[in-house]
């Protein structure tokens, strides 16, 4: 087994106009540097060992506030560098019609908490709900899925799903995720916690998700997408009224006339990684 990631989080509220903040950091701070773009929110930033502690907060929002530059901000990527993090999804998104489904371009197979085999091919014709989490974090993922809980037992229509990826999956096995769904209840037909090979996630959460995403490193949002697997907007699942903003697109998605559903090409057998 790994080691375990620990969770580091801050409490960031939204910006006005739907643009989040940063802890301690006004994302307009000339001190900022100018080809960085931060659209962050609260998102944890997790699997940093050794600032941890009530002693240490001040260290932490230091530490906290320079993490976020790295996690949570687009910038170039040179040679040996991590692949910078998409945009984060903030409020509804425009369909582009002449666009390919989100879905179409990272078709996956994982593992859902029942030992099951789940493909991006089992969401067509379904309005969904992603997030990213790991079982082992202890306060802001456990807060996530408390929401995703409300919104999944709120919206009883069949045709809508919520699947939530983690991003510790050498640790959150399908027995673990299982324990772990259970205490949230969770309908395992109506809410997918998924688990694989960890290129494959991050794959599914850069790309499909737009959210950034690394082992104990993730963010707080939910992603909505329709039938044909088009992202369609993101709110912040730790802000009671940014859950209630969830709920609403959702249910207007739901309501749209159903189309022929796009789910992309066929996905590489479990544990390949996404190219």
């Amino acid at each position: 087994m790994s080691q375990q990631p620990v969770c580091v989080t801050g409490v960031v509220q939204e910006a006005p106009g739907g643009s989040p903040g940063t802890p301690g950091m006004n994302t307009t701070s000339p001190s900022m540097p100018h080809d960085l773009t931060c659209d962050i929110g609260s998102d944890s930033l997790c699997g940093l060992p050794g600032i941890g502690g009530r002693s240490n907060v001040v260290v932490n929002s230091v530490w906290l506030c320079l993490l976020a530059l790295l996690v949570g901000c687009g910038r170039p990527e040179g040679k040996g560098s991590r692949p910078a993090p998409p945009p984060v999804v903030a409020g509804r998104v425009e369909i582009d019609e002449d666009a390919p489904a989100n879905i179409a371009g990272t078709p996956f197979r994982l593992t859902d908490q029942a030992g099951k085999e789940f493909s991006s091919a089992d969401l067509a014709g379904k309005v969904w709900l992603g997030s990213i989490f790991f079982a082992n974090c202890p306060g802001p993922c456990f807060r996530e899925n408390q929401a995703v809980a409300e919104i999944v037992k709120e919206i009883t229509d069949p045709d809508f799903v919520a699947v939530s990826l983690t991003c510790d999956p050498a640790n959150d096995t399908p027995d673990v995720l299982w324990r772990y769904a259970e205490r949230f209840e969770a309908d395992a037909a109506r809410w997918k916690f998924l688990t694989g090979d960890m290129q494959t996630i991050s794959a599914v959460g850069m790309k499909t998700f737009r959210l950034p995403v690394e082992v104990g490193v993730h963010s707080e949002r939910g992603v909505v997408f329709d039938r044909q697997g088009r992202l369609r907007g993101g709110y912040h699942l730790l802000q009671a009224d940014k859950v209630q903003q969830l709920k609403k697109l959702i249910r207007e998605v739901l309501a749209e006339p159903a189309a022929p559903a796009a789910a992309g090409p066929s996905p590489p057998a479990a544990g390949s990684p996404t190219p």
